[in-house]
């Protein structure tokens, strides 16, 4: 390590979700001279994409929705990667220690809290995660997605400051891209994303719904859509059959740029799918995951849906004829989209890995200037 630069420890647990908007902050601190350590678990470190930068994996383990014996496991897990974590951190002596969610961050920013080092959490999403719920008491400040987040305990509201969803540069590259010409006859450019594993009610219901389209709309469609792998014959198969123009896969590797190509998301309410969209201004149909912890995929769904940028529909509710009604009246005034996709590009925020930055700087510098 280079003791002439400052240093930063990021803390994520092992989804998209937590990882993406650690290694946005790691691009930009990185840029400002920091140097970075990223702590996670196994599958953090298999999609951090963050090969160029020291990466260490600690033990941990969920406890929600398990048995006794699941949670005493879990507990023990995160025992042995607190120590884990603790011996990482005296040997790095970093600046400061910003954990990002998930249970995979919690034996990090324990061993940071008794460490007695300067600390910070990010929250993605709309309600405050159950990791960072238990952390909010003793870290400095608490960086959160939405204006109006919500289960942030009373006596840690001082602490929070707005910052956004950091996300990945390629977003970052087409976020200013116009949204593409419509008019009543132009082609239009819908996408589908189902998360990291694609969503099979998505697959089930989005081509049923498409082929109770008016004829002539039906013609005017193109689709980019995400599937699981064991629905993707039959849906490319609904497709053909409907004379619709798709191209098909279980990992599309430039979703910012197809993003801002498409009039039209249909997607999970996950934090980087909302942010993502959000920040290339584009209008999304969003279909919450259920089954989420704290529902917090639903919450994420109504910012956008109160901002005018989007719709919600419940998977309750999301059924081919809701669905194609629906959508026969977004795509039959264009007018209704275009107003969209400006709300979508007022709401979402392409700087806020810079606004993250900018609090880590601010709280170093207060301790620097304390001590």
């Amino acid at each position: 390590m280079n003791a002439s630069r400052k240093l930063i420890v990021l803390a994520a647990g092992g989804t998209a979700g937590h990882v993406f908007p650690a290694r946005a902050l790691a691009t930009e601190m990185k840029a400002r001279g920091w140097q970075i350590v990223f702590i996670t678990d196994i599958r953090g470190a298999a999609i951090s994409g963050m090969d160029d930068i020291e990466t260490f994996i600690v033990r941990a383990g969920g406890v929600a929705g398990k048995s006794v014996l699941g949670r005493i496991k879990s507990v023990v897990e995160l025992g042995i990667g607190m120590f884990q974590a603790r011996s990482i951190l005296k040997r790095l002596a970093p600046d400061m220690v910003m954990g990002f969610g998930g249970y995979a961050s919690v034996p990090t920013m324990m061993a940071a809290k008794y460490g007695n080092y300067v600390t910070a959490i990010h929250e993605q999403n709309a309600i405050l995660g159950r990791a960072n719920r238990m952390l909010a008491g003793f870290v400095a400040q608490i960086a959160t997605s939405y204006n109006d987040s919500k289960a942030i305990p009373e006596d840690a509201l001082s602490k929070v400051t707005l910052t956004g969803m950091p996300v990945r540069e390629q977003v970052i590259e087409n976020s200013t891209a116009p949204y593409p010409s419509i008019d009543n006859n132009a082609p239009l450019s819908l996408m589908v994303l189902g998360g990291s594993q694609g969503a099979k009610v998505l697959s089930d219901v989005i081509p049923a719904a498409l082929g109770m389209l008016d004829e002539g709309l039906r013609a005017r469609l193109s689709i980019v859509q995400q599937c699981r792998a064991e629905d993707i014959d039959n849906v490319r198969r609904a497709y053909q059959k409907l004379n619709i123009e798709a191209s098909l896969d279980t990992f599309i590797d430039d979703v910012p740029q197809r993003i801002s190509q498409s009039h039209l998301l249909i997607a999970r309410a996950g934090s980087s799918t909302v942010a993502e969209c959000m920040a290339v201004g584009r209008p999304a149909i969003l279909v919450p995951y259920p089954y989420a912890i704290d529902d917090h995929q639903s919450a994420n769904a109504h910012a956008v849906a109160s901002a005018g940028a989007g719709w919600i529909m419940d998977q309750s509710v999301f059924t081919a004829e809701n669905l194609s009604a629906r959508l026969g009246e977004i795509f039959g005034a264009s007018g209704i989209l275009i107003s969209a996709a400006k709300c979508a590009r007022n709401v979402g925020v392409s700087d806020a890995a810079d606004r993250l930055a900018n609090m880590v700087e601010q709280l170093t510098t207060k301790e620097e200037i304390r001590t």
